[in-house]
């Protein structure tokens, strides 16, 4: 058996376009996934920012078929709007969260050095993040497939079994970064011996609490993760920007109380979520299966086995494959860190920028491609061919993949072509010349680049993932296999030459070859069919003769105004920016009535609902 989660990038009965005024919005979303997760086996693994699912074959025991009928579809949706999510929070909480996490760390970055940020940001959160993927992964995998009734107090037995993993693995690793890798020098990042030991420790603290963050995923209290975490980060933050602005002097003995801070704070609220829940009349009420908070620690019952064996075998299957998980997701990391190809300053800068520029991804992109995933799983049947298909489904399926591609394309064209002339005052804004001088202008004007290919990819790969049947997927996905491996080969051949935006250049291949594969299978999808969705690729001529006055306009206008002649001069540029990015949005309402249309009817009436 088999089936398919998710894609990062997002049927069954006649349904028209009027019918989509309101896809499914992403908060509903991450409750599939979330539930998804839970319950078959997906691999998934990133390479700066871009999500990759692949799908591992597995026992029929393990995995579950999901039925994509309409009924089925609907009752399904509903319990994960209604049952997993937590209703207390709401977008505007979590955008007032992220924002505020945001600003602390812009202005903690004023006061520190590109060698101490990447010595953290890569090397140290590579030894945390190593520690405790080889640890848990696989545990987790295991002990998440299938129903919540088991014998919890095997599988709480086989959970506990990580901290020891956690202690070998943080031994392990920890020498490898003491005594093989190459030290930073004591006067410009000093405690780098403390900050491996702290970093190890974090690891094995937060494992502590793995079997408390299994039992709740399992039984669905995704409230608890989320005040948990929220509280984690922003209890770091706190610290961070205190004992910044207190004792700058402390370096690396910053991060490490951070660390230890954040993860124990983590543990801490799922330890006292359960000392009160367990014994309560809501836990009676519920029928839980752990009555004691004694009950959570490993214990040895008579007449039977200490762990549960099939769990223990599939935990051990799941653990062969996340070496090859682990070296797909931290890729660049790994690269950076045992290849030596920069120094840790520009691994610093580096990381600051791949998260900034992973931002457009995650709040415009990101909601995009997950609800109409499921849209487009739900209008068509996979596996089937384009005649197969009702054809009223196939014309709106049609309509909206040609709609969907020409929005991101636009969105991606404006990022590319204003991010260019407005990397180094956004980065100079951000984080101070630490940022704004040397190779970060660079980096983001790269960047802004590769979001116009992550958007195309985005939704090209989330139509063909809603479709391809077994075979396909089982093609793509050594297709994917393939591409990553060459992926970090290229990296290491182009950082050499260019540095680090060679990264960046090596990301903008890989995508490149993805859109080729996903436009080529959608191509050959509506072959033998009237509709041509992939026109949705090509903008107008005068809106592309806009972008490239814009183009031009801004980037002359950077060099006379940006970024050293004061604010006055910034504010000029700033203002020739705004009006070029005007003419744009006019020039789009002009000749792109068809998407606005599209935009106002699937996007904007479901804020104006909320606000009524």
């Amino acid at each position: 058996m088999w089936c398919l989660g998710a894609c990062f990038s997002g049927g069954a009965g006649p349904v028209g376009l009027s019918d989509l005024k309101s896809p499914f919005q992403p908060e509903q979303f991450y409750g599939l996934c979330f539930m998804l997760l839970n319950c078959i086996s997906v691999s998934q693994f990133s390479l700066s920012g871009s999500l990759y699912w692949v799908l591992i074959p597995s026992s029929s025991s393990t995995l579950i078929e999901i039925s994509t009928s309409h009924n089925t579809l609907e009752v399904f949706f509903h319990f994960c709007h209604h049952h997993l999510l937590p209703q207390e929070q709401t977008p505007e909480s979590e955008v007032l969260f992220r924002v505020v996490t945001f600003g602390l760390n812009a202005f903690t970055l004023r006061y520190l050095s590109r060698e101490l940020l990447g010595v953290v940001n890569v090397r140290l959160t590579l030894l945390y993040s190593t520690v405790v993927f080889l640890a848990r992964e696989a545990f987790r995998r295991a002990c998440l497939s299938g129903s919540a009734k088991r014998n919890w107090t095997k599988t709480i037995n086989l959970l506990w079994l990580t901290v020891p993993l956690g202690v070998f693995w943080s031994l392990t690793s920890g020498l490898v970064w003491l005594y093989l890798l190459e030290v930073p020098d004591p006067s410009v990042v000093p405690h780098y011996q403390a900050g491996v030991v702290a970093f190890g420790l974090s690891a094995i603290i937060e494992l502590l609490g793995e079997p408390f963050w299994v039992l709740a995923q399992a039984h669905l209290f995704v409230r608890l993760k989320v005040i948990a975490e929220s509280l984690s980060v922003v209890s770091k933050c706190i610290l961070t920007v205190t004992l910044v602005i207190l004792y700058p002097h402390w370096g690396l003995y910053i991060f490490c109380l951070a660390q230890l801070l954040y993860v124990s704070v983590l543990v801490m609220c799922y330890v006292i979520h359960f000392v009160m829940f367990l014994g309560s009349p809501e836990a009676t009420k519920k029928s839980f299966p752990v009555a004691r908070v004694k009950a959570l620690l490993p214990s040895f019952v008579e007449d039977e086995t200490f762990v549960n064996w099939k769990e223990a075998r599939l935990t051990w299957s799941f653990f062969k494959q996340s070496f090859l998980k682990q070296i797909l997701t931290e890729g660049e990391r790994y690269v950076m860190t045992f290849l030596n190809v920069l120094n840790f300053g520009d691994q610093g800068v580096y990381d600051i920028v791949n998260n900034l520029g992973s931002l457009v991804a995650r709040f415009i992109f990101l909601p995009i491609e997950e609800s109409f995933y499921v849209f487009f799983a739900k209008a068509l049947e996979r596996g089937k061919t384009v005649k197969d298909q009702k054809q009223d489904d196939v014309a709106m399926a049609a309509n909206v993949l040609e709609l969907l591609l020409k929005l991101v394309l636009l969105i991606g064209l404006t990022i590319t072509v204003f991010g260019y002339a407005y990397s180094q005052l956004a980065l100079d804004i951000y984080g101070g010349s630490m940022l704004s001088s040397g190779t970060g202008p660079d980096l983001l004007r790269c960047y802004s680049l590769y979001v116009l290919f992550l958007a195309v990819n985005g939704v090209t790969e989330c139509f063909t993932s809603a479709l391809m049947c077994k075979e396909e997927v089982d093609r793509y996905n050594f297709v994917m296999l393939a591409l990553s491996f060459i992926f970090l080969c290229i990296s290491y051949f182009l950082t050499h030459r260019y540095g680090s935006v060679g990264f960046i250049l090596a990301n903008c291949f890989n995508m490149g070859i993805r859109i080729a594969h996903s436009t080529h299978y959608i191509h050959h999808y509506f072959r033998e069919s009237t509709h041509r969705p992939l026109t949705g690729l090509l903008p107008s001529p005068a809106l592309l003769l806009v972008y490239i006055l814009s183009a031009g306009v801004t980037a002359f206008s950077e060099v006379l105004f940006c970024c050293d002649k004061g604010w006055m001069a910034r504010l000029i540029h700033i203002s020739t920016g705004a009006l070029c990015l005007a003419a744009t949005l006019v020039t789009m309402l002009c000749t792109e009535t068809k998407l606005i249309h599209f935009v106002r009817s699937q996007f904007l009436s479901r804020y104006l609902k909320k606000g009524t």
